[in-house]
């Protein structure tokens, strides 16, 4: 059944669409343009940012912790490409990629950024959520990760927010308690 949906995602591909969905996806390649605007929000921005910059930081740590450390290694599912081969490879894209399928890191690391923005900044976040949103779509699009890994990737980005809120708010409140003394 996932085969199925990837080959209707696939069905869909068009000279106008195509580059859009390879950009959108580029923004999860390896974290860098997340990472970059935790970065932003922890040094350039005005200052009310750095607690969702340290955030930010935290839940994309956990998520690549998870994700492509924990999780990854231990399901070691096969790209749903390599099952397939029919598959058409957008942009040579199939050839750039060599770990796992399950759960998808671009999902898990977009949906980790834009909740640890959203907890801070609703507006803002529910900007963020929908990038995280394209990024996950783009990653069906270009047929290489299943729908299960896309939505296992959202879950493992949603957790490590949740998680980095709370540890940001311990580190927060003990440099207080130590301020204070």
């Amino acid at each position: 059944m996932e085969l199925q949906i990837l080959h209707w995602f696939e069905s869909l591909h068009n000279p106008f669409l195509n580059p859009i969905m390879y950009g959108i996806t580029m923004l999860g390649e390896k974290g860098i343009f997340l990472i970059l605007v935790a970065l932003a929000a922890l040094t350039v921005l005005p200052k009310k940012y750095r607690k969702v910059g340290l955030t930010m930081a935290f839940a994309l740590i956990i998520s690549l912790i998870m994700c492509n450390g924990v999780m990854k290694n231990a399901f070691a599912r096969v790209r749903p490409f390599n099952v397939d081969t029919s598959f058409e490879s957008l942009y040579n894209i199939f050839a750039t990629i060599d770990d796992w399928s399950f759960p998808s890191g671009h999902t898990s690391a977009a949906f980790a950024a834009a909740l640890a923005i959203f907890m801070w900044y609703k507006k803002e976040g529910g900007f963020a959520i929908v990038i995280a949103a394209l990024i996950a779509i783009s990653r069906l699009y270009l047929t290489v990760h299943y729908p299960t890994d896309v939505l296992a990737g959202a879950l493992v980005g949603t957790f490590s927010a949740l998680a980095a809120l709370k540890l940001e708010h311990a580190l927060v409140r003990y440099y207080e308690e130590r301020k204070a003394k």
